[in-house]
């Protein structure tokens, strides 16, 4: 049996990213429509960022929600996915840092792994399968 090698595999690399934007960015828009459609439970999360000592939650549960769901089709799409995936690497620092500290593993880990996302997002962009790459490809040269 013949090994697959690097090679023959470096031909999917984008759509591999476009699987792991598909992917988180659907996690990020499940984790917030609640808090979207619903203001009670955009008041729940502000109980709850109160709780941990967030200073103006309910302005912080709006700007978190706001930026996470935009940030999940931004990365659906593809479509400023290093930008929105910065603001991902912050707003999940904050949320380790403000909520998660010393709390376990199990509900740290959605977190950790869209910090993770973020971060591989924000060094490799959205690859050839976004909205990005298409309007990259059909800019006029010197225009």
């Amino acid at each position: 049996m013949t090994p697959i090698s690097n090679h023959a595999l470096s031909k999917f690399t984008d759509l591999g990213i476009l699987f792991l934007r598909a992917a988180f960015g659907l996690r990020l828009i499940y984790g917030t429509i609640d808090n979207v459609l619903s203001y009670d439970r955009m008041l729940e999360f502000r109980d709850f960022l109160e709780h941990h000592g967030f200073p103006i939650p309910l302005a912080a549960a709006f700007v978190s929600v706001i930026l996470q769901f935009t940030a999940g089709i931004s990365w659906i799409i593809g479509f400023q996915v290093r930008v929105f995936a910065f603001l991902m690497f912050i707003n999940f620092i904050i949320a380790i840092i403000g909520v998660h500290i010393g709390d376990a593993y199990p509900n740290t880990a959605p977190a950790i792994h869209l910090l993770v996302v973020a971060l591989f997002l924000f060094f490799n962009g959205g690859g050839k399968w976004s909205v990005d790459e298409f309007f990259k490809i059909r800019k006029v040269p010197g225009g």
